[in-house]
């Protein structure tokens, strides 16, 4: 049966995907700005300090990653109850989903401290002794803020399945703030070390986390926190999760695995490209936060929608975001072209690093407001419809054949160097593209209710 207009509105109106959207775009602006601030006062302690954080950070990274896919899948099961009219079961499932998170997360915070010595002299091989001292230390301090970071991550997303993204922007400045305003009063005011960097974020991540619980615990909302939760697992309902959450963090891993080998192959171009690379990445994240922003808006509507059976629904709202990605990304991105000259000049780069640092963001930025929408927004559809799988293989071979194997192609073996990396980085977007909105099209995604 085919759905009128009215009908669409009163599921999610304008206003509502607004409202929706924009705190969604703010957050993903405060993660991106707020860690390249970071970095600046980190660089303050000295290179050894920004060496060992960073080193800490990429297994970090890992860690978030995962947590972030396991609060996907409880989200998405959520939002199908939710769909369903079916509260009750919703609420369950987010009693399940915090349960699940917080013990794997104390498991893999007592496995890190266990394995301290084989992270530090094996997984970062032969590293100066200065920086290893600071990888210690911002280890030893930053692993406690584990079970603190998973919660807030399955909090956040329960939130954004009730369309509610304005609590998570929210936590996000008050987070960002406690970070930023500790790495200030501890470094520059106090003259601490690599402590100064890594305390502001344990005490930032448990302010945070012990917001969410409290704001989730509140009994008048759609999805809530029981107000006794027993610590017994319910196998159906983390079945259901796990079904979405491990193969969306096995696709998570494999694309931040991709992106260390990918800084490999660059490191061997020269300091020319490595710090060109470098630059772009920074402004490539940015040109990238609304369409971002409106992928958690996709997993958000559509999984209501699969939840009320209504296909017809999903489609209509899936081109409408994809739209909205197109719109925004070409406003954002047409203001990043016109202050181009302005941020190379901002970096005081050598001519040959400027040269190549303008052609590879003129090529992103191209890329960005072309290829990049269906090849990242149309894959929330299929999940928030439970096809995680086609995209996690999809995503991974997509990645290991163009952005990998491509980028050894272009940047070496044909002499492109960097700029030939990131031609094979949209090489990948342009196949996860075809094969995703293929998927799509063939409705298969359609025939595969989780709830």
């Amino acid at each position: 049966m085919e759905i009128t207009d009215s009908a669409r509105n009163r599921m999610f109106s304008n206003k509502d995907l607004v409202r929706l959207i924009i705190p969604l775009i703010i957050e993903q602006m405060l993660t991106v700005t707020v860690g390249l601030a970071d970095s600046i006062m980190t660089a303050n302690v000295g290179e050894e300090a920004v060496s060992g954080v960073s080193l800490v950070d990429s297994v970090m990274v890992l860690m978030i990653n995962l947590f972030s896919a396991l609060a996907t899948g409880g989200a998405v099961v959520a939002g199908q109850f939710l769909g369903q009219r079916k509260n009750i079961m919703a609420c369950k499932t987010a009693d399940q989903l915090i349960l699940f998170i917080v013990s794997l997360s104390v498991v893999i915070m007592a496995g890190i401290y266990a394995c301290k010595n084989f992270i530090l002299n094996v997984v970062f091989g032969n590293i100066e002794p200065g920086v290893m001292h600071n990888a210690e230390i911002y280890l030893m301090i930053v692993t406690a803020s584990i079970p603190f970071i998973a919660i807030y991550n399955g909090c956040a997303a329960l939130f954004r399945i009730m369309g509610n993204s304005k609590i998570s922007m929210n936590m996000s400045m008050l987070m960002n703030g406690i970070n930023i305003a500790g790495n200030a009063i501890l470094i520059y005011g106090f003259k601490f070390g690599v402590e100064g960097v890594a305390i502001p974020t344990l005490v930032s991540r448990i302010v945070a986390a012990v917001v969410m619980v409290r704001l989730l615990a509140k009994q008048n909302q759609d999805v809530h926190l029981s107000k006794h939760i027993h610590f017994h697992f319910k196998g159906y309902l983390i079945q259901k999760i796990l079904h979405i959450g491990v193969p969306n963090g096995i696709e998570n891993s494999m694309f931040q695995l991709g992106r260390i080998m990918v800084l490999s192959i660059v490191a061997g171009f020269g300091t020319s490209s490595i710090t060109a690379n470098a630059i772009g990445n920074v402004v490539a994240s940015f040109e990238l936060i609304p369409g971002i922003g409106v992928g958690f808006a996709v997993l958000t509507v559509v999984s209501r929608c699969i939840g009320a059976g209504d296909y017809e629904a999903a489609r209509y709202y899936t081109k409408k975001l994809l739209k909205v990605a197109y719109a925004a990304l070409i406003a954002l991105n047409i203001i990043v072209v016109m202050i181009l000259p302005l941020i190379v000049q901002v970096y005081h780069l050598s001519p040959e690093t400027a040269a190549i640092t303008r052609k590879i963001l003129l090529y992103h930025t191209l890329c960005c407001v072309t290829i990049w929408p269906p090849a990242f927004t149309i894959p929330n559809t299929l999940r928030a419809a439970n096809d995680v799988k086609y995209c996690m293989v999809v995503a991974s071979a997509t990645m290991w054949i163009f952005r990998i194997f491509c980028s050894v192609v272009l940047g070496k073996w044909m002499g492109l160097g960097v700029f030939g990396v990131w031609v094979a980085m949209t090489l990948d977007w342009v196949f996860r593209g075809i094969l995703f909105v293929k998927r799509y099209i063939q409705g298969k995604w359609q025939r595969m209710a989780l709830i």
